[in-house]
């Protein structure tokens, strides 16, 4: 089921799960390519907020995002896997 609750095109979202779902990237490295200042494409923070990609520490590595089940389902769903 798809809620996005602003603006921001389902296909960025999945461009963003997708990317996490090849290799969890660093938080900072994700940060860098998806956080943005315009308060109607927010990529990022729908996706954390859908629960499509999560946060978590490694130890050694620091914090890391990957795609969630619920965001490899999505790439399923939307022929993107």
């Amino acid at each position: 089921k798809e809620h996005i609750m602003n603006d921001t095109p389902i296909p960025l979202i999945l461009d963003l799960v997708e990317w996490v779902a090849e290799k969890p990237r660093p938080y900072g490295e994700v940060m860098d390519a998806w956080r943005t200042s315009c308060p109607r494409l927010t990529v990022w923070e729908e996706a954390v907020d859908q629960g499509l990609v999560v946060r978590r520490y490694v130890s050694g590595v620091g914090a890391i995002v990957e795609a969630s089940q619920s965001g490899r389902d999505a790439l399923v769903s939307h022929g993107r896997a």
